[in-house]
């Protein structure tokens, strides 16, 4: 496995050099941060990656609005006691991305959303507070207690929100692959483990955020 800064002069080599690299790089925000926002902030970004997943982003961009008046603001207090002839009816708005097992999903994720708040205080202190050396295991944590959270949407709502974690795009995972962190595809609970360990050393080393690092192995790549 090759050193971090070997990772970071090939990316600069690649990609224009330093300043052209750092300015690719994701926002991350701190703890207290986090902590600030509010629960229906975190359900909008949660639901609105779901809708993303296998859609042209900018179209689901581009509906949000009504997504956000037809669902209370996502307040996840209000979505919890959404009764399902409520959630039938968005089924015939047409401003509206029409997706059944998507439109249910809101009032779940609600659920999740809610339950966790009483559990930590608010959403965003328990996301903020989950290891950053166990960030994968965070991504199963929502994709198990939530819907429509699997594959790569727990990763990519997370650093939507700033959250810090590393992302297992097709050019992050052809760098591991590279790099001989795994084998092949991350079908399996160990080769998730051993990109984590791998992201963990990387950070030992540089002292950058897991979400900088991933871009940047990214940009070996692509």
């Amino acid at each position: 496995m090759k050193s971090f800064s070997d990772i970071h002069s090939l990316a600069c080599r690649r990609h224009g050099g330093p300043k052209a690299v750092a300015a690719g790089l994701p926002t991350v925000l701190k703890q207290a941060a986090l902590a600030k926002k509010s629960d229906a902030f975190y359900l909008s970004a949660m639901m609105r990656r779901v809708f993303r997943a296998g859609l042209t982003h900018s179209l689901v961009d581009a509906k949000w609005p009504a997504f956000e008046y037809a669902f209370f603001g996502f307040d996840p207090e209000k979505l919890v006691l959404m009764p399902d002839d409520m959630l039938d009816a968005r089924m015939q708005d047409t401003r509206l991305i029409r997706h059944y097992g998507k439109i249910r999903a809101i009032r779940h994720n609600a659920q999740l959303v809610v339950d966790v708040a009483r559990e930590h205080g608010n959403f965003g202190r328990f996301i903020g507070q989950w290891p950053d050396d166990a960030v994968a295991d965070l991504w199963r944590e929502l994709s198990r207690r939530g819907k429509q959270l699997g594959g790569n949407s727990a990763p990519a709502f997370l650093r939507m929100v700033g959250r810090d974690t590393w992302y297992p795009t097709g050019d992050v995972l052809a760098a591991l692959i590279a790099n001989g962190v795994v084998d092949k595809a991350l079908a399996s609970q160990r080769d998730r483990r051993a990109a984590q360990q791998a992201f963990n050393q990387w950070q030992q080393e540089s002292g950058l955020p897991q979400a900088h690092i991933s871009r940047i192995l990214s940009m070996t790549v692509g």
